[in-house]
């Protein structure tokens, strides 16, 4: 908004005046054409103002700006003629282009129904007091016996086979699992309320106690787990699992990110027995060199699922902390990182394309 060609950037009564015209217009033309019923509430300005960009400028004498930075225009008059101006050129450009303003309308009455199911789905995952707002959703969720989120790791396991070995391999005390069926909803692509009523998400939720980030009910200090754990298989569909977790914590739980409290767990690729001897290789590169100083006489297993090892190698391998290998993901640029989620996971399919294109030089290990 821009007042004598001053950038106004904490806004002032010009704005309001022109938000208070243009929800007000927008109102006044839906229920003249029984577009929403008169009897509604009608459409708030959230909902009307969603996606838009506008440019308010105006010209005048003598103006007050207030604020510290005195870029906030004051003059109460200004309200009035700003919203009268602006309401009655809504209503004749609505009057002329009806199939325009219809096109708004729908816009916001969609955006209106999208925050109306939002805000009950997210009562539905509200943790206030535990894990029994969602009822049995939790009771996959294996809990460790330890209050302390400082001591508490939660490990989020693909599928029941893996989760089984898990839960037998882990240390009960401060290793809690919680195995998820299939892929998780891909948040990249979905409305609020929808990935709220998904219920791998619910429980993940659940679990995790804070609440969602941005949220007026976010509390980082009700987080059950200082150290949250991906560990997925190693193949192209446990890849694709670890993408869509991360694109959930990235979208609605990036403090924890920040926090330094999400990381991904690295179960090896390789197991090589000789006689009463077993070893563990997490790279095809460190396996390769080994093996070129043996002799024969070694029997080589690739692990292309976590279900493969019973919970003792489990243990070994992937959740000891003493021996364990593990990522902590962080966000050291939040725009490329962002941008790569997008890219990635968004709607568009060209960028996409082409990054795989661009980049499919670079990959060492492909599972078919």
């Amino acid at each position: 908004s821009y007042v004598n060609t001053i950038h106004t950037e904490e806004g002032g009564t010009h704005l309001i005046g022109f938000k208070s015209a243009l929800t007000r217009a927008i109102n006044d033309y839906a229920k003249k054409n029984k577009l929403i019923k008169e009897q509604d509430e009608g459409l708030s300005g959230d909902d009307v103002r969603e996606g838009l960009c506008a440019v308010i400028s105006i010209k005048m004498k003598e103006p007050q700006f207030e604020g510290q930075t005195k870029s906030k225009l004051g003059n109460s008059e200004i309200k009035g003629i700003v919203d009268s101006v602006v309401s009655e050129e809504l209503q004749t450009f609505f009057d002329e282009n009806p199939s325009i303003a219809r096109k708004i309308i729908d816009k916001a009455l969609l955006a209106s129904k999208a925050r109306d199911a939002a805000r009950k789905a997210k009562e539905l995952v509200r943790r206030k007091g535990g894990l029994d707002d969602l009822g049995g959703l939790c009771g996959k969720l294996a809990d460790c016996s330890e209050k302390d989120p400082k001591k508490c790791e939660l490990f989020i396991v693909e599928g029941d086979s893996a989760g089984g070995s898990a839960k037998q391999g882990r240390d009960r005390k401060f290793q809690a699992i919680l195995p998820l069926r299939g892929k998780i909803l891909n948040v990249e692509k979905s409305r609020l309320d929808k990935i709220l009523a998904n219920n791998e998400i619910k429980a993940l939720l659940s679990s995790l106690g804070c609440g969602i980030d941005g949220e007026e009910d976010f509390d980082i200090n009700k987080l059950r787990y200082h150290k949250i754990i991906i560990m997925t298989d190693a193949d192209i569909d446990g890849s694709h699992i670890r993408t869509l977790l991360l694109t959930l914590f990235y979208r609605y739980l990036r403090t924890l990110i920040v926090e330094g409290y999400v990381y991904i767990a690295k179960p090896p690729l390789y197991c090589l027995r000789k006689k009463d001897k077993e070893h563990y290789f997490y790279s095809e590169d460190e396996k390769n060199k080994f093996i070129a100083q043996m002799k024969d006489g070694f029997v080589l297993q690739r692990y292309k699922g976590l279900g493969e090892m019973n919970p003792e190698q489990l243990w070994k391998t992937t959740m000891d902390p003493e021996k364990r290998v593990m990522l902590m993901v962080s966000i050291e640029d939040a725009y490329e990182a962002e941008r790569i989620f997008s890219l990635l996971m968004g709607e568009k399919v060209e960028p996409r394309k082409k990054f795989i294109i661009e980049n499919a030089k670079d990959v060492v290990n492909l599972d078919i």
